[in-house]
C-alpha cells in the first residue's frame, strides 16, 4: 500500500487514464492555467520558483513553463507511478524539473522556498486538507502566490463523477467554503483574484448540452451552484501568525 494512502484518495484506473487525455490537457489544464495567469495579472514575479503540488503525470509542466518562465520547476506527488510518468513527460519535453515524492500534508521542502505554488484539481483528493493548506503557506515565500483551482462538491458529488472517479466525500466543499478556508489560513485575495468558471465538463448532469443547443440560458454567477473556483491568493509580506 502507498504510505500516503491514508492522507489522500488515489485515482481510479479510469481517472489515471483520463489524466493523460487531450480533454484533460486542453479543456481542463490549459484553461485553468490561462485563467489563473490572468487573475494574477502583474503580480507574477520574474523567474519564479514554481511548485506544482500534486503534479500527477506532469501534463502541466509545459504549460507552466510557457506561462511563468520559472527559474526552477518542482513537481510534487505522493504516487510513485505518477512521478515516473512525470519524469518521462519532462524528459520528452526537454524541461528540467525537480521531482519530489511527498504528500501535500507534509511537503519535503524548506520554509519560504517557493514563489508560486500551483494546486490544480488536487485538493479534493486530499483527506488532510487543513494540514496541506498549512504546508502550502509554510513553503511559500512572503508575498508568494498560491494558484488554486478546484472543483466544488456540486461537481464532485454527482453520479457520473462518483461512478468514474474516487474522492474523500466527507471533505468536499463549496466554493465559498474553500475561499473561507484560504482566508482562515492567512492568505489574502480580493474578488478580482477569484473566478467561477462554469465550463461544460463541470456540469456533470448534462455537460451544458441544453445551453449549447440554445434550449436554455446559463444561470449567472450568484444564481447557480458553482462547480469550479479559481483563486490567486497571496501570502502576506508581513506575516502575523
Amino acid at each position: 500500500m502507498n504510505p500516503a494512502a491514508n492522507t489522500y484518495v488515489e485515482e481510479t484506473g479510469f481517472g489515471f487514464w483520463f489524466l493523460q487525455s487531450h480533454v484533460w490537457q486542453h479543456h481542463v489544464l490549459r484553461v485553468a492555467i490561462n485563467d489563473l495567469k490572468s487573475l494574477a495579472g502583474a503580480n507574477v514575479p520574474a523567474a519564479p520558483v514554481v511548485l506544482d503540488a500534486g503534479c500527477g503525470q506532469g501534463k502541466s509542466f509545459k504549460l507552466l513553463q510557457h506561462a511563468f518562465a520559472p527559474s526552477q520547476l518542482i513537481g510534487l506527488d505522493a504516487d510513485p507511478q505518477s512521478l515516473q510518468c512525470s519524469q518521462t513527460e519532462a524528459s520528452n519535453a526537454g524541461i528540467d524539473v525537480q521531482l519530489v515524492s511527498s504528500d501535500c500534508a507534509a511537503i519535503n521542502l524548506a520554509d519560504a522556498s517557493v514563489d508560486i505554488l500551483f494546486c490544480h484539481q488536487t485538493f479534493h483528493h486530499l483527506v488532510e486538507q487543513d494540514q496541506a493548506l498549512a504546508e502550502f503557506y509554510r513553503v511559500l515565500k512572503p508575498g508568494g502566490l498560491l494558484l488554486f483551482a478546484e472543483s466544488t462538491r456540486f461537481y464532485i458529488d454527482t453520479w457520473v463523477i462518483r461512478w468514474l472517479f474516487r474522492h474523500p466525500m466527507h471533505v468536499q466543499k463549496t466554493a465559498e467554503q474553500y475561499l473561507q478556508m484560504l482566508h482562515q489560513q492567512g492568505f489574502e485575495f480580493s474578488p478580482a483574484q477569484v473566478s467561477y468558471p462554469y465550463l461544460w465538463w463541470s456540469r456533470a448532469k448534462d455537460f451544458g448540452l441544453l445551453e449549447r443547443l440554445r434550449l436554455r440560458k446559463p444561470k449567472p454567477t450568484g444564481e447557480r451552484d458553482e462547480t469550479l473556483v479559481n483563486v490567486v491568493a497571496r501570502k502576506p509580506v508581513e506575516v502575523h501568525r
